[in-house]
């Protein structure tokens, strides 16, 4: 296994497609949020055949997206996989060069948005058994800004650190055994320009 990098940057086309298939997004999210995982766990997870998700791991695998993982079982009978990063970065500048990089980009764009919709969409159809707590933690809002280019860059940063930050608090509280009351807390934000 090598080191696990922070977030590695996807700059090709292949590496993109591999991951906006939309069984193998499903796959790397589930994979991340359990950290380590075999393919019949995740298969459970998805509701598809253990061989096709076996299938769609190597493929992920491939790409360096994942990669094995210590067996978690003295037996050593399943393979047990792991994201081979932190997470994933994907920048418009290193697929804008060519319409066919510009268009797997925009189609997986497009399919990363939809699945977070699809999660926020459960979300809200679960929110009564969330319970007071979580539904007054959660957070829905629109902020529309006047900022220029760079200032947008900046902003985006500056969310990225502190979404790092609490990241980092929540593993090292994990690994302390404080686990009550812990939950996967999923943070969409889009900054982009319109006009009206």
């Amino acid at each position: 296994m090598t080191e696990r990098e922070r977030d590695r940057r996807i700059r090709d086309v292949g590496t993109l497609k591999a991951l906006a298939h939309p069984l193998r997004a499903r796959l790397y999210r589930a994979l991340t949020l359990a950290r380590t995982a075999t393919a019949s766990q995740l298969a459970e997870q998805v509701d598809e055949a253990v061989s096709l998700v076996s299938y769609h791991l190597r493929k992920l695998a491939e790409h360096r997206l994942i990669e094995e993982a210590e067996p978690q079982r003295a037996d050593g009978r399943e393979r047990w996989w792991r994201p081979a990063s932190e997470g994933v970065a994907i920048h418009d500048e290193d697929f804008r060069d060519a319409p066919e990089k510009a268009a797997a980009h925009t189609a997986a764009s497009r399919l990363f948005f939809e699945q977070r919709a699809d999660m926020y969409r459960r979300y809200l159809d679960e929110r009564p058994h969330w319970g007071e707590e979580w539904n007054d933690a959660a957070e829905s809002s629109e902020s529309a800004l006047r900022l220029t280019a760079a200032e947008t860059a900046e902003l985006t940063r500056e969310m990225r650190a502190l979404l790092r930050r609490y990241d980092e608090r929540g593993r090292a509280a994990e690994a302390a055994g404080d686990v009550t009351g812990r939950e996967n807390v999923a943070v969409h934000t889009y900054a982009f320009p319109f006009r009206t």
